[in-house]
C-alpha cells in the first residue's frame, strides 16, 4: 500500500516547482495580454483616423461645391437686378419719347402759329399760354431742346438739309437752325434741322 502512495503521489520537488512556474506563467500571460490590448487600441486609432480623414476631405470637397455654386447664384441675382433696373428704366425712358414724340406735331404748330402776324391780341395771348403750358409738360418730362444755332455741327444731334459757304464763319458751324431738335438725357427724340456753313 505505502508503494501504492508513493507511485501516485508526485514527489514534493517537482509540486514545488510546477507550484513555482505557474504564477510565473499566469504573469507572462498577463503581460502578454496588456501588450496585445495595448497594441490593438493603436491599430484601431489608426483604422479610424483613415475613414475619419477621407470623410473630413469629401466634406471640404462638397462644401467647396457648394460655396461656388452659392456665389455663382449670388453673381447672377446682382446681374439680373441691375438688369431689370436697367430694363426699367428704358421702359419709362422710351414711354416719354413716345409720348413726347406724338406732341411734337402740335409743339410745331403753336411754333409757327407765334410766329405768324395777327392783329387779334387776345388770340395770340392765348397761343403764347398754350405754347408756355406745352413746354412746361415737356420740361417736367425732362425734355430739354439742343441747341443749334451757332453751335458745331454734331451729327448725333443735328441733321444738315443745307449747306452754305461763308468765309466769315467757321468751319461746320450752324448758321439757321430749320426745326427744333429734342432729347430726353442722351437720347434724341428729334434731330435738329439745321443749315451748316463751310
Amino acid at each position: 500500500m505505502a508503494a501504492k502512495k508513493t507511485q501516485e503521489e508526485p514527489p514534493k520537488e517537482e509540486q514545488q516547482a510546477e507550484s513555482q512556474t505557474a504564477p510565473e506563467q499566469a504573469e507572462t500571460e498577463t503581460a502578454e495580454q496588456q501588450t496585445e490590448q495595448q497594441q490593438a487600441p493603436e491599430k484601431t486609432e489608426q483604422e479610424e483616423t483613415a475613414p475619419q480623414k477621407e470623410t473630413v476631405k469629401e466634406t471640404a470637397r462638397e462644401t467647396a461645391v457648394e460655396l461656388e455654386q452659392y456665389l455663382r447664384l449670388q453673381a447672377e441675382y446682382d446681374n439680373f437686378r441691375k438688369r431689370s433696373a436697367k430694363e426699367r428704366e428704358n421702359i419709362y425712358t422710351d414711354a416719354r419719347v413716345d409720348t413726347v414724340t406724338r406732341f411734337l406735331p402740335v409743339y410745331d404748330n403753336l411754333e409757327r402759329a407765334l410766329k405768324a402776324e395777327t392783329a387779334d391780341e387776345a388770340f395770340k395771348k392765348g397761343v403764347e399760354m398754350t405754347f408756355q403750358q406745352l413746354m412746361e409738360v415737356f420740361r417736367k418730362l425732362g425734355v430739354e431742346e439742343i441747341p443749334a444755332e451757332g453751335q458745331t455741327f454734331d451729327p448725333n444731334l443735328h441733321n444738315a438739309v443745307m449747306h452754305v459757304e461763308d468765309e466769315s464763319l467757321g468751319e461746320n458751324v450752324i448758321v439757321q437752325e430749320l426745326q427744333k431738335g429734342f432729347k430726353i438725357g442722351d437720347k434724341v427724340i428729334r434731330f435738329s434741322m439745321v443749315k451748316v456753313a463751310n
